[in-house]
């Protein structure tokens, strides 16, 4: 990649949560900060993917109006007979890659590349077959989305020249460490929520599994954070719903019908926080 990075924006993973990134955008553009690279994981990497065609003021208000139409409304709307037949036929997922399909080229049709994109772009996805990240940093841009928000048994992992990948946020949830990687010296994290909430012993029997998986989501990010080299800043952009590792709205993963507080939430604390902080 050319020329020097200074500010990156790196937006983690979170399903519906993911509206929260919405506000933080907004609040940045408000801010008059600009990104020179952007990184993202699962929603985190389609919210940045559209920013990253339009990183002004239209682009945000048009991610903005996406999520808008999302309101209250069913994104994948499998019948109940098709989830059943789904199980019973022991298939590797709930839901097809088609469903999510339309659901990006709906904001940026079936034939756009990463190296389209007004602002240089990152995606990750985790390769079933090296057990391992793998960055789509070029190619097209649809497939590296589907790839990179592959959530094992909701989707079938995603097939790319032979090689198959699940979510990106199996290795790599919020990535931080990317930036730190590509020499970035300003890093905005733009996160959901959950490393908000403190972690804590588990009490009941459910809650050890719920607190391992948030352990495992949270380490890769929390080692980065702890080893940052010197001269680099990070701010972690707050969101305005702080979301518990037991938190039963994630049972209703489906459910966007807060969305608007959500992005309204997350666009007043981050704007405050960039405020206090002379970042604006």
């Amino acid at each position: 990649m050319s020329g020097a990075i200074n500010t990156a924006y790196v937006l983690g993973g979170g399903g519906r949560w993911g509206a929260v990134e919405v506000g933080m955008l907004r609040a940045l553009n408000d801010a008059g900060i600009k990104p020179d690279i952007i990184l993202g994981t699962s929603i985190g990497a389609f919210n940045g993917s559209v920013i990253a065609d339009d990183p002004g003021p239209v682009g945000v208000q048009r991610l903005a109006d996406f999520w808008d139409e999302l309101a209250g409304a069913d994104l994948f709307r499998t019948s109940v007979f098709s989830t059943i037949k789904n199980v019973a036929t022991l298939q590797p997922a709930i839901h097809r890659s088609a469903e999510l399909q339309l659901f990006l080229e709906h904001m940026h049709g079936s034939r756009k590349r990463i190296e389209d994109l007004q602002v240089p772009f990152q995606c990750v996805a985790a390769s079933i077959q090296s057990a391992a990240e793998h960055w789509f940093t070029g190619g097209p841009l649809i497939p590296a989305l589907l790839a990179s928000s592959a959530v094992p048994v909701l989707f079938p992992p995603v097939e790319i020249e032979g090689e198959h990948f699940y979510d990106g946020g199996l290795v790599n949830s919020v990535p931080l460490a990317r930036a730190v990687d590509l020499d970035a010296s300003v890093i905005y994290v733009l996160q959901v929520g959950r490393l908000e909430a403190p972690l804590r012993p588990p009490e009941r029997l459910h809650e050890a599994a719920l607190i391992s998986f948030e352990i495992a989501r949270r380490n890769r990010y929390a080692t980065a954070l702890e080893t940052l080299p010197k001269g680099v800043d990070v701010h972690v952009l707050p969101s305005g719903n702080p979301v518990e590792f037991d938190d039963r709205r994630q049972l209703r993963w489906r459910d966007t019908g807060d969305t608007s507080d959500l992005i309204d939430g997350a666009y007043t604390a981050s704007g405050t926080y960039l405020k206090e902080n002379g970042l604006s």
